[in-house]
């Protein structure tokens, strides 16, 4: 199946992910405690978390070739989104670290000057990571994956925070050593704010929950095809970065029971183009007297 070949092809960007992390965390760390960065520290930390956010969707991807079976009918795809709602709590607890440290460095008068090398380093690994976003993104475009697009976002973000850490230490050289604790403080928010976006989608996807434009533009496909007459019931649930439609329709009660296949054939068959979704089942009904045909 391509969805299966897809999701290999996700796998790559995946470890693209981690091994950049595993390079610039280290690099980050060592240079932090060197120069005396607490903006780089807690930035070289902030990957750290990264580091397990990319290794649990590197799981979920493992786990989601696996084929249906007797016990998971429909494929093990959600199991990337239990996976990444693991990532989000050992994020938020990283992060809840960082800003109590920065924190009590502030409080404890704690405002060693880092050295100016240290703001070449952040922005030199801003670069990096800025060039394993656009590789992930470009990556997620071509396979259509959700789960690849959002861990590019986390690089996308990760770069922006190297640049945020950047700027605390060239402000901490205009006598303001405060600045560098300070953007610590905002890497530490912002590492509590991703893991509670992950939390957020993961906990919407594992409870059903549907996008109602999405649903929409699903109920507009459906009542545009011919012998459609009215859509009783349409329902949709994320399965991974997968789609699967429950709709009922009514149709002309005079028809034959093969003229009403032919109508959920066609029904799969238009849904099928749309992107992301995987299964859909169909349930004819015979049209109530008293209701209209769906424009």
């Amino acid at each position: 199946m391509n969805v299966y070949e897809d999701i290999r092809k996700g796998e790559r960007g995946a470890w693209v992910s981690i091994a950049a992390y595993v390079i610039l965390s280290a690099f980050k760390l060592i240079s932090g405690y060197l120069f005396a960065s607490s903006a780089l520290l807690a930035d070289g930390f902030n990957n750290l978390t990264d580091i397990v956010a990319s290794l649990a969707v590197l799981i979920g991807l493992r786990i989601s070739q696996k084929p249906p079976d007797s016990d998971h009918a429909y494929g093990h795809f959600r199991a990337e989104t239990v996976a990444a709602l693991i990532a989000s709590f050992i994020m938020a607890m990283v992060g809840i670290q960082v800003i109590i440290g920065a924190i009590r460095s502030l409080f404890a008068g704690n405002e060693t000057k880092p050295d100016l090398w240290s703001a070449g380093i952040a922005i030199l690994c801003a670069v990096v990571m800025g060039g394993v976003y656009l590789y992930n993104r470009g990556l997620a475009q071509q396979i259509n994956n959700q789960a690849l697009m959002a861990a590019a976002k986390d690089n996308f973000s990760d770069a922006l925070v190297s640049v945020g850490a950047a700027v605390g230490i060239i402000g901490a050289q205009f006598g303001m050593p405060w600045l560098d604790i300070v953007a610590a403080l905002a890497v530490g928010v912002l590492i509590c704010k991703t893991a509670w976006d992950i939390f957020r989608d993961s906990t919407y996807r594992l409870t059903d929950g549907f996008d109602e434009e999405q649903l929409g533009d699903l109920r507009g496909t459906i009542s545009r095809i011919p012998g459609v007459e009215r859509i009783k019931d349409l329902k949709a649930r994320v399965h991974g970065n997968h789609v699967l439609v429950d709709v009922v329709i009514e149709v002309d009660p005079h028809l034959t029971v093969l003229e009403g296949h032919k109508i959920c054939d066609t029904v799969e068959e238009r849904m099928s183009r749309i992107k992301n979704v995987m299964h859909v089942h169909v349930h004819v009904e015979p049209r109530e007297e008293g209701t209209e045909q769906e424009e």
